[in-house]
């Protein structure tokens, strides 16, 4: 019997990570939320835990809140799971217990359902003929429609209806999507697949296993990354393909928009289960992805570093020093120097051990202006006219600390430069910004921003500059975080949101729990 485990005490650890979710100068302040990591490999012989424990590490940046690898050795599938830094979550010790010849990890970040140790990842569900775990990075908007379907699915086996013995009592969409595919008693795992996946609507990029075989899938817009590798003696895929090289796989291809893939002794198998619509997530150039990606062919770094020197051309200003917001800035400003002629140059230092902090300021200490993440090089910026290059403006309150500390400094004059449009509309497909009502650019026109933030001028880059700057045609992009046109269709607002499923699943509609070990 498999079992799960919590790889110790429930530990309720605040987001974090290595400062991108809270990108703010006062702790509290909720910037742009990662996508999520995901990681699978098969290769008998080689250490399929380790490999996918340095995978996700690889992939810290997409999701900070949970960590979990699931691992089989032929016979029974292991999930280890737990709340934190995937280093937090494991240590030689448990990577060492998880043995077996395919593996597939995953970092969350929570767009669907609380972030819970029951909603972290991978979830796991017996089958007729075993069991199936499975990881997700994107967000589905038809939960509703799904959750109807769990709780439809015929019992097998004349005892308790499926939605009452599901093994954890997640409010996810991954959960819905995992009771879905372990309902085959008639068919292959490979099959139920192939009916599944076009069930769904949003942004997918999934990995999952049963005890023989991995399997990955692509929504049909391609709105998340999913690459492809090879080892040695063996197969791997990432959300970014920075973490195959971490793991010293050399990159075959992307999964496709509509592609299912299948890895087992016999090899690789694909099925197209959609025709392709590919509208890639812009906001994955802008900041979501490491500078280290290339997505459809293109750099990333590249991509914002050109974003950098459009901003240049179409805000130009005099100045003695660009400056970045570290580390998401750093390429734009790289790029807007170097087009501009102005001098490249560190203005902030950067706390890097600041993370996962469980002591938060009162209201008190945040008036007089704590500042856990950022400070200012005042012997850089004194008697300097500055321009200052991010990546984004969600609420305003970042900037316009950034823009006070650097006046309390010293600083002549600070010019803001961000390298992205202004975002006025949530994204659904799986980044958690703000509320529509909390975007600073849904209540201020940009004249007024530049007032709030206190900068003596703003610059956003133009919607065809951010485009242009990331190399792929416009119809392939999604940019609904900024224009409002989402790709997929939407369903009614009633029956959209992070806590849906929280908010409707009143019983114990994904049912009791096998035993919980602190060990695997």
């Amino acid at each position: 019997m498999p079992y799960l485990s919590t790889g110790g005490p429930f530990r309720p650890q605040r987001r974090g990570g290595d400062g991108r979710l809270n990108h703010d100068l006062d702790p509290q302040e909720k910037g742009p939320q990662d996508a999520c990591g995901v990681f699978g490999v098969w290769a008998p012989g080689e250490d399929v835990a380790k490999l996918t424990y340095f995978g996700l590490y690889a992939l810290q940046h997409r999701g900070q809140e949970s960590a979990g690898i699931a691992v089989s050795n032929g016979r029974q599938i292991l999930v280890y799971k737990d709340m934190g830094l995937v280093s937090q979550v494991f240590d030689e010790t448990t990577l060492d217990s998880l043995k077996g010849h395919l593996a597939i990890g995953h970092s969350r970040y929570s767009t669907t359902g609380a972030s819970t140790w029951q909603n972290a990842q991978p979830t796991f569900r017996p089958t007729a003929d075993g069991s199936i775990a499975l990881g997700h990075n994107g967000n589905l908007i038809n939960t509703h429609e799904l959750r109807g379907l769990v709780e439809s699915l015929p019992d097998p086996d004349g005892e308790l209806p499926l939605h009452t013995r599901d093994v954890e009592t997640s409010t996810n969409d991954t959960g819905l999507v995992t009771a879905l595919l372990a309902h085959h008693p008639d068919t292959s795992l490979e099959q139920r697949a192939l009916e599944v996946l076009p069930m769904l609507r949003g942004a997918f990029s999934f990995v999952w296993m049963n005890e023989n075989t991995l399997y990955a899938a692509r929504d049909p817009q391609g709105i998340r990354p999913l690459v492809l590798g090879r080892l040695d003696r063996g197969w791997v895929v990432a959300s970014e393909d920075a973490a195959l090289a971490t793991v010293g796989a050399s990159v075959v291809r992307e999964i496709e928009p509509g592609e299912l893939i299948a890895i087992d002794e016999h090899g690789l198998r694909t099925h197209k289960f959609a025709e392709p619509a590919r509208k890639g997530c812009v906001f994955e150039y802008v900041y979501l992805a490491r500078p280290d990606a290339t997505i459809s062919g293109q750099s990333v770094h590249a991509a914002r570093v050109e974003m950098g020197r459009e901003l240049a051309r179409q805000f130009p200003v005099e100045a003695d020093l660009v400056m970045p917001v570290p580390e998401s800035g750093t390429p734009a400003a790289a790029g807007y120097a170097e087009e501009s002629g102005i001098p490249f140059g560190q203005g902030f230092v950067k706390n890097a051990y600041v993370g996962r902090t469980f002591i938060q300021p009162s209201q008190t200490l945040r008036q007089l202006g704590i500042r856990l993440k950022l400070n200012a090089l005042e012997h850089m910026v004194r008697g300097k006219k500055l321009v200052v290059v991010d990546d984004s403006i969600v609420r305003g309150n970042t900037q316009r600390a950034q823009v006070r500390m650097l006046r309390e400094a010293g600083a002549l004059e600070v010019h803001v430069r961000i390298s992205s449009p202004p975002v006025k509309w949530p994204c659904f497909y799986g980044i958690d910004f703000a509320t529509r009502a909390e975007l600073i650019a849904n209540g201020l026109d940009d004249e007024e921003i530049r007032a709030s933030i206190g900068a003596d001028s703003l610059g956003y880059i133009s919607l065809d500059g951010m485009v242009k700057a990331t190399r792929q045609p416009d119809d392939a992009l999604c940019k609904a975080c900024f224009t409002g046109e989402y790709p997929v269709p939407l369903p009614d607002e009633s029956l959209l949101g992070k806590h849906l499923l929280e908010a409707t699943l009143q019983s114990p509609t994904l049912g009791k729990a096998l035993p919980v070990l602190n060990n695997p």
